[in-house]
């Protein structure tokens, strides 16, 4: 042990790769108690591979050394020889010592490979043969397993069991987990107890308290903590969409304007917060700027379909129509896809009277919005005007299959259908 305390000496010191060559000169003479200390240095300098030589060599002398096949086991995996591990670890007795950790290795590989099952059912095992203290330790690898594969109801049973002793296990509050675990079942009532008994000072755990709250139909509460979690962290991005949204449904637009513009300056790539802008720069009157903030938003996702629609929208009030469809053709030159754009196409183009170009548009539009009640009565009402009633009638009796309440569209149906003497 001497010597080996020698090579200590010499690793404190700086000189490693001497050390290291001391220790395979002490390795043709030592005990099998000094390899395995010599394992252990060489695990902690980051010689693995030596380390398992070293292990490989034991085993040979003690196949059945349950000590020796975990720690070989461990370092197995280090070298992701995970099928190594399993085969080794596989191997001990069901008496030996290490028997309840070579079980939890196992689940702990288990999982990685996506095996969850197996893995539970390694938990299990152990969980039966360990005492009262390790229980908690058994269950809270349970519940994490679980709560990892989103089985949130049966990972609260032993987050639950655990609570009654302890409030955290290896750092991790069990009062989080479970606020976690009932925010996932979208028990968002119960989440928000939970989250009540945190004393939050992680910008990231006060988003989610407040992402609770706002579930949970507590809008002034999320909002209040989202104003706190920036001001512990001005750069904690992703609140601010949420926050300005969060003011929009609370009808205070210029808030939701300046925490979106706020939220921007650290985050210059988020669409949603350039629609917020743009939104709410319209419901301010300064409708040039909510263009400008509509395109960035395009801009950096060209089938962005809220902000496609909503500045659409704008050309269509301000009856610029050939902005519109100069805009809306461009989008679907660059792969916009939706039904809702030709439509507004169609639109577009029936007030320029470019009525041929309308009915395309119409007609393709068609296909997707035949159960759109006000797409049909708008379509139905363009073919009669275009002169082509019968065609508009058939279109017309579909709306009002839909909306058998119309009273003064059936009323009009009725007058062309006696008009036209013929049965539509």
């Amino acid at each position: 042990m001497e010597e080996i305390k020698n090579a200590l000496a010499l690793i404190e010191m700086g000189q490693v790769d001497e050390a290291y060559e001391l220790l395979q000169v002490i390795l043709q003479t030592a005990s099998h108690e000094e390899k395995f200390v010599i394992v252990e240095l060489f695990e902690e300098f980051g010689f693995i591979e030596d380390a398992v030589q070293v292990l490989e060599q034991l085993l040979q002398s003690y196949p059945t050394e349950g000590q020796i096949i975990t720690k070989l086991a461990e370092l197995y995996i280090e070298l992701n020889e995970d099928e190594l591990a399993i085969e080794n670890l596989n191997k001990i007795n069901f008496d030996d010592p290490f028997y309840v950790h070579a079980l939890l290795l196992l689940a702990d590989m288990y999982e990685r490979e996506g095996l969850f099952e197996v893995a539970e059912q390694k938990l299990l095992e152990a969980r039966e043969l360990v005492d009262k203290e390790e229980v908690l330790v058994i269950d809270f690898a349970l519940a994490e397993l679980l709560l990892s594969i989103g089985q949130a109801q049966r990972a609260i049973t032993f987050y639950e069991k655990i609570s009654e002793h302890v409030e955290d296990i290896n750092g991790v509050s069990i009062t989080e987990r479970l606020a976690e675990s009932y925010t996932l079942l979208g028990n968002f009532e119960v989440a928000l107890v939970f989250y009540d008994e945190l004393t939050n000072e992680d910008p990231n755990h006060l988003f989610k308290h407040a992402f609770v709250a706002y579930q949970a139909n507590e809008l002034n509460r999320a909002i209040e903590l989202w104003k706190k979690t920036i001001e512990m962290d001005p750069a904690y991005h992703p609140v601010y969409f949420e926050l300005a949204s969060a003011y929009i449904e609370q009808g205070d637009i210029k808030k939701a304007y300046d925490t979106a513009k706020i939220g921007v300056s650290y985050d210059e790539f988020n669409k949603r917060l350039f629609y917020i802008i743009g939104k709410a720069a319209l419901q301010l009157g300064e409708q040039s700027e909510a263009i400008g903030a509509l395109q960035e938003a395009i801009a950096l996702d060209e089938d962005y379909k809220d902000a496609i629609l909503l500045l659409a929208s704008i050309y269509e009030q301000e009856s610029d129509y050939e902005e519109m469809v100069e805009f809306l053709n461009d989008i679907k030159k660059i792969g916009g896809a939706d039904p809702l754009y030709d439509w507004k196409l169609a639109e577009a183009y029936n007030e320029l009277e470019e009525f041929e170009q309308a009915k395309g548009f119409y007609e393709e539009a068609y296909s997707h919005l035949k159960d759109d009640p006000a797409f049909l009565k708008e379509y139905g009402f363009f073919l009669i005007e275009d002169g082509s009633p019968k065609d508009g009638a058939v279109i017309l009796r579909q709306y009002i299959n839909l909306k058998p309440d119309d009273l003064e569209t059936i009323a009009f149906f009725e007058r062309i259908h006696f008009s036209n003497d013929d049965e539509i």
